[in-house]
C-alpha cells in the first residue's frame, strides 16, 4: 500500500506524529508505537478493562454528516464510554484502520487529529494498531484498555429490587442530531448546534462512572444502542424488572423542539436512537443520593427515571398510569433493516 509516496510504515509514522502524546512513561507505557507490541505496566490492586468498537462507513457514520475529524474522535469516544460504564479510567488505545482507495492523506490526517483530540481529552495514549487497504468502505476499530480498582468494576448484573434507576445527562440528542443533519429542520442556531454536537461529538461520562462506582451504584451500562436496549440488557443480566416513568426521562429542550417540528414524540429519539454515550444504571436510594450530591457539585446531571422490581423486562408508565412493555428495539446489526448512522 502506498499513499502520497508513503508505504504502510511511513504512513503509520506520519499519522502517529499527529498524536502529540504527553509523557507516556508516567502513564504505564514502557514500550509504545514502533515495536511488534506495546509493553504496558500498571499499579498493583487494579483490574484491567478491555473493550473494542468498530465504525463502518455507511453503517455507523456518513462522511456527509460528520467530518473526518469528528469520525476519528467519535470512534475512540465509543470505546471510552464502555470504560466509563464500568467505573474505570481509560489508559491505552489501539487503532486499526481499513482504508478505501479513494480516501486522501488529508482525510486520514483529519481522522488522526480527531483521535488525538479525544485521547488528550480523556488522558489516553495510542500505543499501537494496524493499517490496511480495502476496496470497500472505511472501517475504524478502536480498542481501549482501562483500569478499575480490583473487584470494583460496575456490571450490568447487580441491580436489585428496591434500587433507583438513573441516567446521566440527557438522552436522544445524538439521534435528533443525525436526523437534523440528514433532513434539516427549523431550529434556532444555538439549538441546531447543540443537536449536531450531540451526534458528532458525544462526551463519554468517565467522571460520572467513577463517582457512581465510588458511591456504590449497583449496575451500570452506557447508552450506545438506545435507552430501551440498554435498560433491557440490565433487566436481563440482573433478572429483574425495571419500571420507568416516562415523564422523568431527561430529553433536552432542543431535542423536544426538533421532534415537535417533525411531528414526532421526542422519546422515540431517547428510547431507540442510541449513541448518546450517557450512563444508565441502578443504585440504592442512599447510594443514588450520594452520587447525586457529588455530581451536582461538579455540574453533571443525574436523574432518577424509575425503580427496580422483582420480575423481568422493562415497562414504562405514563401520565395515565398505564403500563407499556418497552422492547429492546435499539440498533442491532443483525436485525436492523437500515443503516445505524
Amino acid at each position: 500500500m502506498r499513499m502520497n509516496g508513503l508505504d504502510e510504515f511511513g504512513l503509520i509514522q506520519h499519522l502517529t506524529q499527529r498524536l502529540k502524546q504527553h509523557d507516556s512513561a508516567q502513564a504505564g507505557v514502557r514500550v509504545g508505537i514502533g515495536d511488534d507490541a506495546a509493553v504496558l505496566t500498571e499499579s498493583p490492586g487494579e483490574d484491567w478493562l478491555a473493550t473494542t468498537d468498530s465504525m463502518v462507513q455507511g453503517v455507523h457514520f456518513l462522511s456527509t454528516t460528520m467530518s473526518w475529524l469528528d469520525i476519528g474522535y467519535k470512534c475512540v469516544a465509543a470505546s471510552i464510554s464502555d470504560i466509563a460504564a464500568m467505573g474505570g479510567v481509560p489508559k491505552h488505545v489501539l487503532m486499526s484502520l481499513v482504508i478505501p482507495k479513494n480516501l486522501s492523506l488529508t482525510q486520514l490526517e483529519q481522522m488522526y487529529d480527531g483521535i488525538a483530540e479525544c485521547c488528550t481529552s480523556y488522558g489516553c495514549h495510542v500505543v499501537g494498531g494496524n493499517v490496511a487497504t480495502t476496496t470497500g468502505p472505511a472501517v475504524l476499530t478502536s480498542t481501549v484498555l482501562g483500569t478499575v480498582p480490583a473487584g470494583q468494576a460496575l456490571l450490568r448484573s447487580q441491580a436489585r429490587p428496591g434500587d433507583v434507576v438513573f441516567v446521566t445527562g440527557s438522552v436522544g440528542g445524538s439521534a435528533a442530531g443525525l436526523a437534523y443533519l440528514m433532513t434539516g429542520g427549523i431550529l434556532p442556531a444555538d439549538e441546531a448546534l447543540a443537536v449536531c454536537n450531540g451526534h458528532q461529538r458525544p462526551r463519554p461520562q468517565i467522571t460520572a462512572g467513577i463517582v457512581l462506582r465510588e458511591t456504590g451504584a449497583s449496575a451500570c451500562n452506557d447508552i450506545s444502542d438506545g435507552l430501551a436496549s440498554e435498560l433491557n440488557e440490565i433487566a436481563k443480566a440482573s433478572r429483574v424488572r425495571l419500571r420507568i416513568e416516562r415523564t422523568r426521562i431527561p430529553v433536552a429542550p432542543e431535542v423536544r423542539n426538533f421532534a415537535r417540528s417533525k411531528g414526532l414524540d421526542p422519546l422515540e429519539y431517547a428510547w431507540y436512537g442510541g449513541e448518546d454515550y450517557q450512563l444508565v444504571g441502578t443504585a440504592s436510594a442512599f447510594a443514588f443520593a450520594k452520587a447525586l450530591s457529588r455530581l451536582q457539585s461538579i455540574g453533571v446531571m443525574l436523574t432518577q427515571i424509575g425503580r427496580v422490581e422483582a420480575g423481568d423486562g422493562v415497562v414504562a408508565e405514563g401520565a395515565n398510569q398505564g403500563l407499556e412493555v418497552i422492547e429492546p428495539k435499539g440498533y442491532n446489526h443483525f436485525t436492523s433493516g437500515s443503516a445505524g448512522v
